[in-house]
């Protein structure tokens, strides 16, 4: 069993941005050699999360359109009254619910992912900023 991270970096505009990195996992899984085990793609922030949905333009209306209901931008949120000039706390709390990881299935070095299924990340934070993630390979 061999494990291989792969680092990954992406300039990202906020405000529930959705950046599809299928394509991205695959070079990176390919540029492993390994043939079968799992891949972790996972991102070093707190105000952005990892999923996997079918990447389309009404799901990824929707999606953002889900938090803004579900977690609304709030003045009132106990993050931004208590660190003076933040106001991302819905962008925190976001990406708790929804997570900072996904893992895939791969075999014979292709990920086994279903017909529609993408994966992506979602910068819920309220400006532009630099993301890094980690794609972690462990197979054989």
């Amino acid at each position: 069993m061999s494990v291989r991270s792969v680092p990954l970096r992406l300039n990202m505009k906020g405000n529930a941005q959705v950046e599809n990195v299928t394509d991205l996992v695959r070079k990176a899984l390919t540029g492993t050699g390994l043939k079968v085990g799992i891949v972790t793609v996972f991102i070093k922030h707190t105000t952005a999360a990892v999923m996997i949905i079918e990447d389309e333009p009404g799901i990824r209306a929707d999606t953002k359109a889900l938090w803004d209901r579900l977690v609304p931008a709030d003045p009132a949120w106990q993050h931004n009254t208590r660190n003076a000039g933040e106001d991302n706390a819905h962008s925190h709390l976001r990406g708790q619910l929804q997570g900072q990881s996904v893992t895939i299935p791969f075999n014979d070095g292709a990920l086994t992912l279903g017909t529609w299924q993408q994966i992506v990340v979602v910068d819920f934070d309220t400006r532009a900023r630099t993301r890094d993630l980690v794609v972690q390979v462990i197979g054989e």
